[in-house]
């Protein structure tokens, strides 16, 4: 299966592979292992979707932010294999982050927007382990952040 042949078939726009703004790397590997940092939702337009899920996003709005994410995390590894994803065995884990209220129980199905986009790019080598986690806050005000592992080929 070509990954990149399924990014274009899905008409999906990678964003600008950002710098890590702290003292850390955006990516490391380790092995065989590809470990990419937490990549925060920022949409089309390059500007940050930002609030609370479940009282100024509702899930369809967090399932979108978190597919942004995921799309940042797949610019990360292309810029990391040297825009090669053939360089991708498969994809380990997941960990998204949901800046959600108190009561707010559905945080799996916001990280499902990552895993979704996850899986239909890499197909069966794109099925994870996963953690959905509801936070109190995230930087910048940002609804959604998700970190990945990737094993190397």
């Amino acid at each position: 299966m070509n990954f990149q042949e399924n990014l274009k078939k899905l008409g999906l726009k990678l964003p600008e592979a950002k710098a890590p703004v702290g003292n850390y790397v955006a990516t490391k590997i380790s092995g065989k292992m590809l470990f990419v940092s937490g990549q925060i939702s920022i949409d089309e337009k390059g500007e940050l979707i930002k609030g609370k899920v479940g009282k100024d996003l509702d899930v369809d709005s967090g399932y979108n932010a978190a597919k942004r994410c995921a799309l940042s995390i797949i610019s990360q590894i292309m810029n990391t294999c040297d825009n090669d994803l053939t360089k991708i065995k498969s994809c380990i884990k997941l960990t998204g982050f949901v800046n959600s209220t108190d009561d707010f129980t559905d945080q799996p199905k916001v990280i499902n927007g990552a895993s979704d986009l996850i899986a239909s790019v890499f197909g069966d080598a794109g099925m994870h382990t996963r953690a959905a986690v509801s936070v109190n806050s995230l930087p910048l005000g940002v609804a959604v952040e998700v970190d990945a592992i990737f094993e190397l080929n």
